[in-house]
């Protein structure tokens, strides 16, 4: 496996408004780490187009936005109710930056999830996500109130009963057949 290596941080300029008083902060400069910016992070991106051209499956590629989103968690930058949505939210953007992953099963997956792995999909195909994370309204609502979340959920004893419970819905005869 290998390693990843964190960016070094830098500082992006934005210049908010246009100086004539729209808005509180007209005409300030504001300083932002650039880490807080990229949705998903170049060097996911990168990581997961150079395990598809090695030929690796999608869902080893969808597993760099995991990790990412796993390592995002970890770092403090928003909380998750459960390793499961913690994971979940990661294969959402790796469908939405257009890796291939196959739809979920529908015995064991909702309507509503199903259709929102489509509509994922779907974008993933036509017009894949770069845009920054927390620039709409909604999206930063979405991280406020993440950011409520517990950072346990992500922790190695949550990961690895995730994993376990996950492999044991699954059965023994996959395992003996990846063995």
């Amino acid at each position: 496996m290998r390693k990843r290596q964190r960016p070094q941080k830098s500082l992006a300029f934005f210049v908010l408004g246009t100086g004539a008083g729209d808005t509180p902060f007209s005409g300030s400069l504001i300083l932002l780490p650039q880490e807080e910016l990229a949705m998903p992070e170049k060097e996911t991106v990168e990581a997961a187009k150079q395990d598809m051209r090695e030929g690796k499956s999608p869902s080893t590629a969808a597993g760099e936005f995991v990790r990412e989103e796993i390592d995002h968690v970890r770092e403090g930058k928003h909380g998750a109710r459960s390793a499961k949505q913690a994971i979940a939210i990661g294969l959402s953007k790796a469908r939405r930056a257009g890796v291939p992953l196959g739809e979920p099963n529908p015995e064991t997956t909702s309507a509503e999830t199903r259709k929102k792995a489509a509509q994922d999909s779907k974008r993933g195909e036509e017009n894949p996500v770069t845009s920054e994370e927390g620039s709409t309204r909604r999206g930063r609502s979405r991280l406020s109130a993440m950011k409520k979340e517990p950072r346990s959920s992500v922790s190695r004893a949550a990961l690895s009963k995730q994993a376990k419970s996950s492999a044991r819905r699954r059965g023994q005869t996959v395992h003996r057949k990846s063995a």
